[in-house]
């Protein structure tokens, strides 16, 4: 059963069901230390996994259902078990830190507040996978968070949670933090470990996977911060419990990033399942006297959703058959004063920016989209046009050597077929029917609450 299903059937509200596990203690005085990570049962977690053997280990994080947060969703414990055991060479866990999906906004909140729950999550990863050096790869820009993320290494390694013989159980984990330069394409796995090797940051043709050949050419595992912070909780308070939370396919807690035209925008930890009608509604709703236009349930990348959709489950399955992804869970909501060819346009010149350059269907389709998208805004466009969109998309979709293609093609896709009206307005009335010198994202004239906004440039 959905969460969404029990609320209607049992009457609860949903405040009741929010699930602080991550950022329970947020809001504490230095909630980022080790003492304070320690009195909310810091590290208990990591001691009753190395109580267990590492297989076993494996299957009971199998067994919990936890899926992977950075996006596609990939069961957690299958994705440790594919490194091959007795191979002779060394093992390595990477963290995907490098945050950069626009509207994504849970992974640095989570390392700025509670850099010690992906420490604990780390060194049981290592342990599963026998691995003695994990790293992480941080953005680059978010130098406070690094600078937070290298006190709480600190603090571990003297409390004897990292280094030689961890707790005295004979383990050694090394741990190194490495912040990237600020490219996007390094959130892609491959991409980011050509960049942590010291190359350039661009996706790798597979086979081989990671799993096989990764970091230096040896079996490696790559996991997002969320995935990996999520491990200790559910070792400490048992797989059964993570399993009352959630739906059956996507069980347990995560985080979602709420921003765009709503009254309280921020990070909500609640079930996998929960509906952004019940987060909008713990959040105050759409901004006053405005209604929501369209909204992505996982970031740009993500084919955009309409009103229509604020009942679906929000969750990996609830949202693929709606016909979208939950990505990052990222959502964002636009109110009816944005213009959806600006935003689109907007969100196509960042991922023509973005795009590494390394195969031809995204370096050359991202840059024709754009010329397409800036004449339409402009008023320049022909209707023809909307047609050549749509094929330069598809031209790019599922033909590029990593997801940026796809994510580029997908705010394409479902603008046309849920606005299409609205970029024959821009095409037959010579330009924006929204106001672009007065467009922003966000209401900071509340005086004037019917004044046309569209998307920040």
């Amino acid at each position: 059963m959905t969460l969404a299903a029990e609320i209607d059937k049992n009457g609860t509200s949903p405040e009741k069901l929010l699930s602080p596990v991550l950022s329970a203690f947020w809001d504490e005085a230095e909630p980022w230390t080790l003492d304070t990570y320690r009195r909310h049962e810091g590290y208990e977690g990591l001691r009753k996994a190395l109580a267990m053997t590492p297989d076993d280990l494996i299957a009971y994080v199998k067994d919990s259902g936890l899926r992977g947060r950075g996006g596609a969703g990939f069961p957690t414990g299958m994705k440790w078990q594919f490194i091959p055991q007795g191979d002779g060479k060394p093992h390595y866990l990477v963290v995907n830190a490098d945050e950069s999906e626009p509207g994504t906004c849970k992974d640095m909140p989570l390392l700025f507040a509670n850099p010690h729950s992906l420490i604990e999550g780390i060194v049981i990863a290592c342990y599963a996978i026998r691995s003695s050096h994990a790293f992480v790869y941080l953005r680059g820009e978010v130098v406070p968070v690094l600078r937070r993320l290298h006190e709480a290494v600190r603090e571990a390694y003297e409390a004897g949670y990292l280094g030689k013989d961890v707790l005295g159980s004979g383990l050694d984990v090394e741990l190194t933090v490495h912040a990237g330069a600020g490219a996007y394409i390094c959130g892609e796995e491959t991409a980011l470990l050509d960049s942590l090797e010291g190359r350039r940051g661009q996706p790798r043709l597979r086979p081989p996977f990671p799993a096989v050949a990764g970091l230096y050419a040896c079996p490696t595992v790559v996991n997002n911060v969320e995935s990996i912070a999520s491990v200790p909780a559910i070792l400490n308070k048992g797989k059964d419990w993570f399993r009352t939370m959630g739906s059956e396919k996507s069980p347990g807690f995560t985080l979602y990033s709420l921003s765009g035209h709503v009254t309280s925008p921020g990070q909500y930890e609640a079930p996998l399942g929960i509906t952004l009608r019940q987060l909008l509604d713990m959040s105050g709703g759409m901004r006053a006297g405005h209604r929501l236009k369209f909204w992505t349930p996982g970031g740009s990348s993500t084919p955009m959703f309409t009103e229509e959709h604020l009942d679906v489950p929000l969750d990996y399955e609830g949202v693929g058959a709606a016909g979208s992804m939950l990505g990052t869970k990222a959502l964002q909501c636009f109110d009816e004063t944005t213009c959806v060819v600006r935003a689109v346009t907007r969100w196509t010149e960042f991922y023509a920016h973005e795009s590494c350059g390394k195969c031809t269907p995204c370096r050359e389709g991202t840059y024709w989209l754009v010329q397409l998208l800036r004449d339409i805004e402009a008023g320049k466009g022909e209707m023809a046009d909307l047609d050549k969109l749509n094929d330069i998309a598809d031209n790019i979709n599922g033909k590029s050597f990593c997801a940026l293609g796809d994510g580029a093609a997908s705010p394409i896709f479902s603008s046309l077929k849920y606005f299409r009206e609205e970029y024959e307005q821009h095409i037959t009335g010579k330009g924006c029917p929204f106001d672009p010198a007065r467009s922003t994202l966000w209401a900071d004239d509340t005086d004037d609450t019917n004044a046309h906004r569209g998307v920040n440039a």
